[in-house]
């Protein structure tokens, strides 16, 4: 137990390091006192920012939120309803919410999973939209041998049976497109071609795919053109460096500040949220790169 405090005392002393304070607990009285501090350093406004929690999961969600009010936006994604207090305690927008899936494996391309995925769908449908929240993360799962047109037929079934109430309640059922190549062995939605078909055949203004850009970047390449001819069927971006969800520095093989204006160019309104693995030395060091990915993105 004392080992376990005494790092997190260290740690706290290294993110406050990182953002140029005294303390995470000074931080937090000087957001409360005044809600409209300056952040460290101003963004333009055209991009609504966003970070995935999982990726700096050795903060505390408290001490995640201070980091992202400090850098100047508001948001984090993959959240589920549990911590939605702890966000709106902070005034942090739950850009993605998560928790009504079984798992990544487990999804809606297979309908021997239907039953279960309805009845917690429907549940978290009604959690987002009673909490003010607008997106709903969801997977196709894997194959298991069926052909990928199977997969379609299945995932279109199983999804209308709640996109009345998605839309009823004002909430986008967001799907994320993985690679199958190095992260996610066998998965439907491996590729644009496959999401975007099922979108056409939802047909709903609420249902989207989450464009993963490390995912698709691994999948078949080609970002800034999918994003232009495809753009109305994305509602959500995430970002990683490639190869090995590093950084989006000048280390890996993606330009992330063209890609987003790509992106900005089609009137894009919705979230572009970090997803990388910040793979710097330090706790300091690791909130730094957030600090500096952030900037890149601020087209």
């Amino acid at each position: 137990m004392g080992h376990s405090i005494d790092r997190r005392a260290l740690l706290r002393g290294a993110v406050a390091s990182a953002l140029g304070i005294s303390s995470l607990s000074a931080l937090g009285a000087e957001l409360a006192s005044s809600p409209s501090a300056t952040p460290t350093s101003a963004l333009k406004g055209n991009i609504h920012h966003s970070v995935a929690r999982w990726t700096f999961n050795f903060l505390s969600l408290d001490e995640l939120c201070l980091v992202v009010k400090r850098l100047g936006f508001s948001a984090i994604d993959l959240v589920g309803p549990g911590e939605w207090h702890i966000l709106k305690q902070h005034g942090v927008d739950s850009s993605m919410c998560n928790g009504a899936e079984l798992n990544l494996e487990d999804g809606w391309g297979d309908s021997r999973f239907h039953k279960p995925l309805i009845e917690r769908y429907r549940q978290h449908i009604d959690l987002v939209a009673d909490a003010g929240y607008k997106n709903l993360i969801c997977f196709s799962g894997n194959k298991r041998g069926k052909d990928p047109e199977v997969g379609l037929k299945q995932a279109t079934k199983g999804l209308k049976q709640i996109l009345a109430q998605a839309e009823k309640r004002g909430v986008i059922l967001q799907m994320e497109l993985f690679n199958s190549k190095v992260d996610h062995p066998d998965y439907f939605a491996d590729n644009s071609a496959w999401g975007i078909e099922l979108c056409k055949r939802l047909d709903s203004p609420n249902f989207k795919l989450l464009y993963d850009i490390y995912h698709m970047q691994i999948s078949e390449g080609d970002i800034i053109r999918t994003i232009q001819q495809h753009h109305q069927y994305f509602g959500h971006y995430h970002t990683a460096g490639v190869p090995g969800r590093n950084e989006i520095d000048d280390t890996q093989e993606l330009y992330y500040p063209a890609i987003v204006r790509a992106i900005q160019a089609t009137g894009f309104t919705g979230y572009v949220a970090q997803e990388f693995m910040p793979k710097r030395a330090t706790d300091a060091e690791k909130i730094e790169s957030l600090q500096a990915a952030i900037r890149i993105c601020d087209v």
